[in-house]
């Protein structure tokens, strides 16, 4: 989730700018029962997890599947997102057929490309913002920025007994062309969200009150979009996930919207199965 120190314009520059490709009308697929429908594909990224028992429920009723970007941020209660107390959260999302990616395990943003002489690697200032060196500056070469990938995909594995996808999503949406190359030369894709699908969670309800946000999405958001929400938002005070979720489930279902994960979207299905069994780098920094 996003830092409350970025600001909530930054968050509107990231909503628009980080989108992903390829929603438009020409998204028409099968639902299980071999009618037609419009697919969307809901991605959650972790967060406090005070919010996520609720959202497993609502999913589970509605039979959505989606995909989960995974940090081991701080939690409400536990040892972090990805720590042993919801362990058990996380295997029982792998037996309802979710899937999952990397959103780096510290939840680790780009802050800037370093420039250094021709012919050498590149390398990148970033700055985790949850685990032990939470809030600190570094220098990461793209070797160092791939195994923070893995490290989450490792975790998430270990846990669920299931491979998550080789996909991620950096914190913010916040990337370079050049930390984007960098993640595709050992195995991983990165994936935003669409304009529409920003669905603003990360906002402050006394401006951006729930009823509002879902109004807007349901008036918005098309065929093929990927939509954000997060599991848990620290700085909102009126909780979204509670108020919002199952009713834009609904909402978009009673339009024609069918719920799919990212294993299905078309922009990244040839990506995922050409890659190896297992992508490269290393399970930790």
């Amino acid at each position: 989730m996003l830092r409350a120190e970025q600001g909530f314009i930054a968050i509107f520059l990231i909503a628009t700018c980080a989108h992903a490709a390829g929603a438009g009308p020409g998204f028409d697929v099968k639902n299980g029962s071999g009618a037609s429908c419009r697919p969307v594909y809901l991605t959650l990224d972790t967060g406090h997890m005070a919010v996520a028992p609720l959202i497993a429920d609502v999913l589970n009723r509605h039979q959505v599947k989606v995909t989960f970007f995974a940090a081991n941020e701080r939690t409400q209660t536990g040892d972090g997102s990805l720590g042993s107390d919801w362990a058990g959260w996380w295997k029982a999302r792998a037996a309802e057929g979710h899937e999952f990616a990397s959103h780096t395990y510290d939840h680790v943003y780009w802050r800037a490309d370093v420039s250094g002489a021709a012919g050498v690697a590149p390398q990148f200032k970033v700055r985790p913002s949850a685990g032990p060196q939470a809030g600190q500056d570094f220098t990461w070469t793209a070797r160092q920025y791939c195994e923070e990938i893995s490290h989450s995909n490792a975790r998430l594995q270990e846990i669920t007994g299931k491979k998550p996808l080789p996909l991620f999503r950096a914190p913010g949406g916040k990337t370079s062309p050049q930390l984007l190359a960098a993640a595709k030369s050992c195995g991983y894709a990165h994936v935003g969200w669409s304009p529409a699908g920003f669905l603003g969670d990360e906002l402050p309800s006394d401006k951006y009150p729930n009823q509002a946000l879902l109004d807007k999405a349901l008036r918005t958001i098309r065929p093929g979009d990927i939509l954000l929400a997060h599991l848990g938002i620290w700085s909102r005070q009126d909780a979204w996930a509670p108020a919002v979720l199952e009713p834009l489930i609904t909402g978009l279902q009673a339009r024609g919207f069918c719920f799919k994960t990212l294993r299905e979207h078309p922009q990244y299905q040839a990506w995922i199965a050409a890659q190896p069994a297992a992508p490269a780098g290393q399970a930790g920094k």
